[in-house]
């Protein structure tokens, strides 16, 4: 039962990842052209792109929104490293803990993140210019995002909580751990 929840899982966070994947190199492709058209046309003016703006701005939040959401799953995010954790607690259980408290604080911070883009996305009422998009549709990826980090967070404190329940009481993790 426990491996077959453990597949399902792996498998529910291939399909996200894979997602945000596809939506953050979609972006990226068409941020590209469209820069690279834009670039073009201000030396050849043969059309008029007085729309460019608004789906740059709707592009490029997708692109970074959802390709942060896509690293914080892998844990490819930009950081310092662990350089307390692993040089001055040499303690396992220790080392959990103070993991624990990381993710808790991460887990505060996107906590506040999603609820104040959900707030925005929410009360945005208007539209673009040209499209007539929703600027709901533009702001959506930022809550989406936020609660794909939130879940996250959520499960590298489990990660940690389990490390603490699977390391024996010398202070050495049991060869059966894994994270």
């Amino acid at each position: 039962m426990e491996n077959a929840m453990g597949s399902l899982i792996k498998c529910v966070d291939r399909v996200i990842l894979g997602t945000l994947k596809v939506i953050t190199i979609a972006s990226f492709v068409l941020l590209t052209l469209l820069v690279s058209a834009n670039v073009f046309v201000r030396f050849f003016p043969v059309v008029s792109l007085h729309w460019f703006d608004e789906i740059i701005e709707l592009v490029y939040a997708y692109l970074v929104f959802y390709g942060a959401a896509a690293l914080w799953i892998t844990r490819g995010h930009i950081s310092v490293g662990d350089w307390i954790g692993g040089r001055i607690i040499r303690n396992v259980n220790a080392r959990h803990f103070y993991g624990i408290i990381i993710e808790l604080l991460v887990l505060c911070f996107v906590a506040v993140f999603f609820y104040y883009s959900f707030r925005l996305t929410i009360l945005a009422l208007d539209v673009t210019n040209v499209f007539a998009i929703p600027k709901r549709l533009l702001y959506s990826c930022l809550p989406i995002s936020g609660f794909i980090m939130i879940i996250y967070s959520i499960r590298n404190i489990v990660v940690e909580v389990m490390g603490i329940t699977r390391s024996q009481p010398g202070g050495e993790e049991s060869p059966h751990a894994t994270d």
